[in-house]
């Protein structure tokens, strides 16, 4: 994760629902119960007896998207404030809390959400679930602890970004070049200024309105008792009042008509690189379901035609990697326009357009007709293998990410026992269509990261 406060605070714990509605016969079953209190909380419960673990998760629909204009990196700085004490936590008391009971946690700030996740022995389930509503409830926000975190949250943006070879490179990049709406375009990070500017009660502003429970999302993952659960997120989350949303912003982006080109000097780097990036069909449209696939076919795997084109026979660069959503999370755990996007550090001695010549080239091989069945079978299986993967990634959570992000955006965590299917439905013509809209030239950006010449 890019933009993360990562508390790894004990010894790996050991790896390790009753279910709103039956999954597709012969395809993935994740069991849960979805429901939401009074205040508008939405929850969700998978239950897994496997090992004796559990996650409680936190997502706030609040990302860097929807900041303010003129508080760019205000998301990212609210995460670290959330670790600086509650009404019943001092500071960095939920940190020692958690690491006392044998867990370890985590927040990060993604386009779309702001999370919080704890992964502890089960038996320890109530007080996480305390913990989470204590901060909830109401945040330690001091001048001291604002200032504090403004100059953490500036030193991180120096040495990640700033002070770092290929920093920022792409996710923080390709975006701003890519996109035309501020929204989607800006410095995730923030702006050192901004960072500055924000005060106290910006900060208290920014907690009341979107650390609400009508704008957030539980979930619980593990070892525990269903109907103990509900007594207990009602006990702790259910009478915290609910506060008015204000109207999210229009994300929307128009119809890329032209190919965008931009390059960027990198001084501390000593090899270029490449960036390219194609902005994606609406979220789980059949289209968007279809690049997925792409994506295996294209960049995913040592069978990618991508890899085959530019690392194993021309030898360019030792590595190229992406994906949708590719630095900052996965194709499903975001809710607005999104690049499908590679990169890649190259030699000194290739330019930037043979490289772009030979992406667009093995594009085009989609673009100009269907796909044998061969390529999408094989394409199908890697995606369910990384699919799976994520389901049982990091003891549990990615489960449940995928869980919250469904329930957040969706209103709909039964979304995760579909995706089986919608795969299976994906056809060659599907494939070549979606190629031809989304990834013709005129939706492509370029983004080159060139670096000093060589001193003599």
């Amino acid at each position: 994760m890019k933009i993360t406060m990562l508390y790894m605070l004990a010894a790996l714990l050991l790896v390790g629902s009753l279910s709103c509605q039956k999954a597709p016969e012969g395809g993935l079953n994740v069991p849960f119960t979805y429901y939401r209190l009074d205040n508008g909380l939405k929850v969700v419960l998978s239950q897994d007896r496997t090992a004796p673990i559990a996650i409680v998760g936190v997502y706030y629909n609040i990302g860097f998207r929807i900041e303010p204009k003129d508080r760019t990196g205000f998301a990212h700085l609210f995460e670290h404030m959330m670790f600086q004490g509650s009404k019943n936590l001092g500071k960095m008391e939920f940190i020692r809390l958690v690491q006392k009971n044998g867990g370890i946690l985590n927040g990060s700030t993604r386009f779309d959400f702001t999370n919080y996740f704890e992964i502890f022995p089960a038996h320890k389930f109530e007080t996480m679930l305390w913990a989470e509503a204590d901060r909830m409830r109401g945040l330690a926000i001091t001048q001291d602890n604002l200032t504090n975190q403004q100059g953490v949250v500036k030193n991180e943006v120096k040495v990640n970004v700033l002070n770092q070879p290929y920093g920022g490179f792409p996710w923080l990049d390709l975006p701003q070049q890519a996109f035309t709406n501020w929204h989607n375009a800006h410095n995730f990070y923030g702006d050192l200024k901004d960072l500055d500017a924000a005060t106290l009660d910006d900060v208290k502003s920014f907690f009341n309105t979107y650390y609400a429970p009508n704008n957030a999302a539980l979930v619980v993952v593990g070892d525990f008792d269903i109907d103990q659960a509900k007594q207990l997120i009602a006990k702790y989350f259910g009478n915290i009042p609910a506060v008015d949303q204000p109207k999210k912003p229009d994300l929307s982006e128009p119809r890329q008509e032209q190919q965008k080109r931009s390059s960027r000097l990198d001084q501390l780097a000593n090899r270029p690189a490449l960036a390219f990036g194609y902005q994606m069909p609406a979220r789980f449209s059949p289209e968007f379901i279809a690049m997925g696939i792409i994506d295996q076919i294209l960049l995913q795997g040592d069978d990618a035609l991508l890899r085959e084109a530019i690392v194993k026979q021309r030898g360019w660069a030792g590595e190229i990697s992406g994906g949708i959503n590719a630095d900052l999370g996965n194709m499903f755990n975001y809710n607005g326009p999104m690049l499908w996007s590679g990169s890649l550090v190259h030699d000194q001695s290739v330019q930037p357009d043979s490289i772009v010549a030979v992406i667009d080239n093995v594009i085009e091989t989609l673009r100009s007709k269907p796909v044998d069945k061969e390529t999408l079978d094989r394409a199908r299986v890697k995606f369910r293998s990384w699919f799976y993967d994520q389901i049982g990634s990091f003891l549990g959570f990615g489960k449940a990410d995928l869980l919250a992000s469904f329930a957040l955006f969706d209103n709909d965590p039964a979304k995760i026992n579909t995706i089986d299917r919608q795969i299976s439905e994906v056809t060659p013509e599907l494939i070549q269509k979606t190629a031809q809209e989304y990834l013709r030239p005129t939706n492509q950006t370029v983004l080159a990261l060139t670096i000093k010449p060589a001193s003599r």
